[in-house]
């Protein structure tokens, strides 16, 4: 038997079953391939690991979702094994262009632009940690975002962040306009299968599509490209049965298995009370004779086998 995988991340909210994109780009990949993933959110804990998402199977621990993505190739779950050599080419290619074009402005939007920061990327990710953790993590995650701007874009000519924002917002949406025109009416980017590129594409467009900020330019940007729109919510509802209004089926399908579970937990109960009566109706020291006086409570009223074993 297989060992078993569990996966790490962030959780979920606006309708994503994650908020991360890089946590987002996994949980993709994984339902693509058929990887039987354990996935365990971080909610309210101090295990918060410092690169998420992180992939444990048995003693291997693997952060970072190219590396896991290469992980579950090896264990023979691989999205992309129909691909022909030029589009594993295509492939590197395209991730490449997102981290280069369209990461930067995500960060931007998440971390560093202080109206979306602090009404909505802080307090979402304050409360999914324990105090006073809560108080430092999102802070410093802020830090390590902007540094990882500055490091990639922050050079020559672009001296000001002002002209740094200018400019990776104009990269993130060329990114998106040449997206959009290379997938053009196909369901996914090669073909009806998706692949690693729609796994990569998916994470970083869906919390950009999803998630409500008061400043929102590359939001509106993407929904003027009503095919990548359709894109995102082809992939939330049929890999993660999430509608687009973000509602999903599957706390009903908790609710049912919950509901026969319980009944289910009834009946044992009440089949393991039929013996215990049927027991002591056949015990010597309750003979038949004595029944009578056993089938009446204080009061008077007939009592139930129920009522004959509570407290």
């Amino acid at each position: 038997m297989a060992a078993p995988m569990e996966l790490s991340c962030w959780g979920g909210d606006c309708g994503l079953p994650s908020l991360h994109p890089e946590s987002l780009t996994v949980m993709a990949y994984a339902k693509f391939s058929g990887a039987p993933l354990i996935v365990n959110t971080i909610n309210n804990s101090w295990r918060a690991p410092k690169d998420l998402p992180v992939l444990v199977s048995e003693d291997i621990v693997i952060s970072q979702p190219a590396k896991i993505l290469n992980f579950l190739r090896r264990q023979k779950y691989n999205a992309d094994y129909d691909l022909s050599a030029k589009q594993g080419a295509d492939t590197l290619a395209y991730v490449a262009l997102l981290e280069e074009k369209l990461l930067p402005a995500l960060l931007h939007t998440f971390w560093i632009e202080a109206e979306n920061y602090c009404s909505v990327t802080k307090p979402w990710y304050a409360s999914r940690i324990d105090f006073p953790l809560s108080l430092y993590l999102p802070g410093k995650m802020s830090r390590e975002a902007l540094n990882r701007i500055l490091l990639t874009k922050g050079g020559p000519p672009l001296y000001s962040l002002t002209e740094v924002e200018a400019q990776i917002y104009r990269d993130a949406k060329e990114c998106l306009n040449l997206l959009s025109k290379r997938l053009g009416t196909s369901q996914f980017f090669f073909g009806d299968t998706p692949t690693t590129v729609d796994a990569f594409v998916f994470g970083f467009l869906a919390p950009i599509y999803k998630v409500c900020f008061p400043r929102a330019q590359l939001q509106e940007h993407l929904k003027q490209l009503p095919n990548l729109c359709r894109f995102c919510d082809d992939i939330l509802t049929c890999y993660f049965r999430l509608t687009a209004s973000g509602h999903s089926p599957a706390g009903e399908d908790t609710a049912d298995a919950n509901l026969q579970k319980l009944t289910q937990l009834v009946n044992k109960e009440s089949n393991l009370i039929e013996k215990m009566d049927d027991n002591l109706r056949k015990s010597p020291q309750h003979p038949p004779r004595k029944l009578a006086t056993l089938k009446l409570a204080a009061g008077g009223e007939e009592s139930s086998p129920m009522s004959r074993l509570s407290p």
